[in-house]
């Protein structure tokens, strides 16, 4: 989800890393910001990152005061209806190209809903909502400067500090390189807007190539979004409308009601449109 949109809660599987418990501090939030980066240097080397992962990734990095600006104005109201917010993100254009998706990956897909139970066109409707199917934004910022700047600030530290261990174990695990390591003003990264732990703990190697790729590799985008929500408990088979527990379970995708209801009128759509 755009994080403009919904200014009170983070999108995509960004709210579900951040609602995750976190362990005791690492390093002493506020103060001198090099002296925090030695401190979580040395946090993520005891954890087994590479010191030439952490320098490299380290290398240069400030805080960045737009990023505190963006997380400050989050604390405003979502004003628009249901209706009002699907008709803006659900258009005429988008279900025609969710559909030719649909298609071009229908073997893909097909595979993916065996596997973990989650139907093609409610992963496809998640995909266009969150990044236009990756041809959208996905963020222009580089994630181990936005969350070591979340990380300093004291707001949320213990949540942040945890964003930046996993920002640099997929630098370790070479998921991606620094310079694909690129996101949103929350670290949220790839075509379906995964926070760095989320990467970690949901991402899916399904083209079978070694790596966990969130931002090139289709396959491994849509089996990863199926598998936080198989993780997560979704019923195969079961309906997934408000009320229901699929409903239920896509609060660990995004806690707003309209934009989970968005998904599924989206999701209703492209089943229509068949």
């Amino acid at each position: 989800m755009r994080r403009r949109e919904f200014i009170t809660l983070l999108g995509g599987a960004a709210m579900l890393g951040l609602c995750l418990a976190t362990p005791a501090r690492a390093a002493q939030c506020g103060g001198d910001f090099n002296v925090f980066l030695a401190a979580m240097s040395r946090e993520a080397a005891a954890t087994g990152v590479s010191r030439q992962i952490i320098d490299q990734a380290f290398a240069g990095v400030t805080q960045d005061q737009a990023v505190l600006a963006f997380d400050r104005r989050q604390r405003g109201t979502f004003r628009k209806s249901f209706e009002e917010y699907a008709a803006t993100r659900v258009t005429a254009g988008r279900i025609k190209r969710a559909t030719q998706l649909m298609q071009r990956h229908a073997a893909l897909l097909s595979r993916i809903e065996r596997q973990y139970g989650v139907p093609p066109n409610l992963i496809v409707a998640i995909w266009g909502l969150e990044t236009d199917f990756g041809s959208g934004d996905m963020g222009k910022l580089p994630v181990i400067r936005v969350v070591a700047t979340m990380a300093h600030d004291c707001r949320r530290t213990d949540l942040f500090q945890k964003e930046l261990l996993a920002a640099l174990k997929i630098l370790q695990r070479g998921d991606l390189s620094l310079r694909d390591l690129i996101g949103a003003y929350a670290g949220e990264l790839g075509q379906t807007q995964f926070l760095p732990s989320s990467y970690i703990k949901y991402g899916v190697d399904y083209d079978g190539n070694g790596h966990v790729d969130l931002r090139h590799s289709v396959p491994d985008v849509l089996a990863s979004t199926a598998n936080l929500l198989k993780v997560n408990g979704w019923q195969a088979g079961a309906p997934f409308g408000e009320g229901t527990a699929n409903f239920q379970v896509m609060r660990e995708w995004n806690r707003a009601v309209i934009y989970r209801k968005t998904i599924v009128h989206f999701a209703e759509q492209l089943s229509q449109a068949r």
